[in-house]
This record gives structure tokens, sequence and C-alpha cells, in this order.
């Protein structure tokens, strides 16, 4: 099991102490940091500014959205920072939701799925140097196509001026439905499970292996990485720790996209809480926030968490190792934390 420390994105500002974090981390052992990005924040320009400061950890977006940026843009910033972080790039991708990505970026949210793989190739293209970057695709059409509206016709298929440090840096993609995730064990090299539940472990695996099963598949299930984004708690109170993170449960499920598109809401469905589900979006939408948190159970809570003594947690882990997660993607925020979780993997 691997430890990635997963700094996120900035609420108000920027994180204080981040670099004591990333410094502690590495310190530690831990093999990656990651940073996030949602409507304030970007994930690269933390990470590079931090990661300068580092010499053997990972350093990876979780995750850069797709509509944030094009998928030549994206393979800039990901050879650009490879090379200064000397080969310890990870790209990390999500296409967000539709209040995101139409109402911040005022792109169309359409068939996440075939931009997503649409996008993971373009990016493999550039990086491969191969040829001239070329995609006949509908949602990134490169070079833009002469009849399409405002074209001068004048485009061309371009190689990167900029030779690649290593020809692919690994790509994983944030999933969390079931064509998704077969989908990114197709594609991709790694999955970033931002809420994985023990109790789902065997589904997740069919999902995946759905992927793998399918021709020109990247990997086997045996070189393929999963890291889940989960609470690490050290404590005897574990009460006290639900009571802690029950306000972020309901700001995913209730308040983290429409009442028709919400991707949490409808994994914690799959986890069987529908009626818990039901009545956190209606509060949230009804602006009663306080409401939709203490509507929140506790096992809700705690599904997707590992809590408890030094002991206990330790075991834990074990659990979700033993579940297929090669990676825990933890959102400690002091020192001590990080510490002492290393010394418990």
């Amino acid at each position: 099991m691997k430890l990635g420390l997963q700094l996120g994105y900035w609420g108000a500002g920027p994180i204080g102490n981040a670099p004591e974090l990333i410094a502690a981390a590495e310190d530690a052992g831990f093999d990656a940091v990651f940073t996030a990005e949602s409507w304030g924040s970007d994930t690269y320009t933390p990470l590079a500014w931090w990661g300068a400061a580092t010499e053997r950890i990972r350093l990876g977006t979780a995750v850069s959205q797709l509509s944030a940026r094009p998928p030549t843009s994206l393979a800039m910033a990901a050879l650009t920072l490879d090379h200064l972080s000397n080969g310890r790039h990870i790209i990390g991708l999500g296409v967000s939701g539709p209040q995101v990505v139409e109402g911040w970026y005022g792109q169309p949210f359409g068939k996440p799925l075939a931009r997503t793989r649409e996008y993971v190739q373009v990016i493999r293209d550039v990086l491969a140097r191969e040829d001239r970057v070329t995609n006949g695709g509908p949602h990134y059409p490169l070079p833009y196509p002469a009849e399409s509206p405002g074209s001068s016709g004048l485009g061309k298929p371009l190689k990167s001026i900029t030779h690649p440090l290593r020809a692919d840096i690994p790509i994983w993609l944030g999933a969390e439905g079931p064509m998704n995730v077969a989908q990114t064990a197709e594609i991709a090299d790694g999955w970033l499970a931002i809420f994985y539940s023990l109790r789902l472990a065997d589904q997740y695996e069919q999902w995946l292996a759905e992927g793998f099963a399918r021709p020109g598949a990247r990997h086997t299930r045996d070189d393929f990485e999963v890291a889940a984004t989960v609470q690490v708690v050290i404590t005897d109170d574990v009460s006290a720790a639900v009571e802690r993170y029950r306000p972020s449960t309901a700001l995913y499920v209730g308040g983290m996209g429409a009442k028709e598109k919400n991707f949490h809401a409808e994994l914690y469905r799959r986890m069987g809480y529908g009626d818990a589900v039901d009545e956190i979006g209606a509060l949230f939408r009804e602006g009663r926030k306080v409401e939709a948190m203490a509507a929140v159970p506790d096992e809700m809570v705690r599904e997707t968490m590992i809590a408890g003594t030094a002991d206990e947690v330790r075991a834990q882990i074990k659990q979700w190792e033993a579940a297929g997660v090669s990676m825990l993607m933890v959102t400690a925020r002091d020192v001590a934390t990080i510490r002492q979780l290393a010394t418990l993997v």
C-alpha cells in the first residue's frame, strides 16, 4: 500500500502550511502529492510551485478538469512539469459535472465518456511525438476544420517543439459509474476513486475487469493502480471523527451537482443510501444546509472512512489493500498525522 497526500483545491485562500506538509510527506516516504481544481485555484500552478522544493515524491493532479484546457494545452503543462520534476508527474483527469462545465467553462457537458477517450488519445499523441498531431473526432478536432464556424482555414497539424522527457506519462482518471470505470481500466494507467467503499469492492472489480478484457487495453489488473481518496483518522473517538466529516458528505451528495445529475449522489445510491440521498438533496436545494448535514446517517460517513485506534486503522488499511486499493490518498493537514500514518503502512 502506498500513501498519497491529497491537498485538493483551495477554499478562500491557499493552504498555508502546504510546503511543510509536502516536506513531511516526502520525508515520511509518501509516494505522491496531489492538487485539484474546481472553480478557483488550478491544479498545475501550486503543484509546480510546491513541487520545486521536492526531490523524490511524485507530483499528480487529482483531478485536472477536461474542460479547463484543451488536451494539447494539458499535454504541454504535463510534459513541462515532467521535465522540471525529472519524470515524477502523474496526469490525473476528470470530466467534472454539468454545473461546472456549462456554468464555469461555458462548454457543453454531453458525451463525457467519448470526450474523455478522445482527450486522452490526443495527450498520448502529443507525448509520443511520433508525428504531427491530428484528430478527426468531434470533440477536439485538430486542426480546427476549415468548414467550421469562424475558421480561417489556415490551421495545420503540428508536433510539439519540446521533446517530452517521457513519452508515456501515466494518466489516471477520476471515475464513479460502471461505464466510466470500465473505460478507465481500458485506456488509462490508474483509477482515481473519490468515494471508495469496501462493500462495493467486488462490484468495482467487475467494472475494472470489463475494461481490462477489451481489445487494446493498456494494462492488466496486476499493473494497474487504484488510488482511493479516503479520510484516515487515528482516534479513540470515531463518533467525533464522523461528526467532523459529516458536512463534507452532505456537500458532495446534496450540493455538488444538480437534482437531475449528481455523480456523487448516484454512487451513494449504489451503496444503499437512496432514501438519505433524496432527503439530503432536497434539503440542500431548499437552502437548509444545517438540516441537510443532520440528515446524513453516521454509517454513510463511515462508509468511506478509515478510523479508529492505530491498531484498528492498520487492520482496516490491510482490508483496503486486500480489496485492490494500491494507494490511499489522504487529506492530512498536520505534520504529526502524516508521520503517524506513514508508520501504519
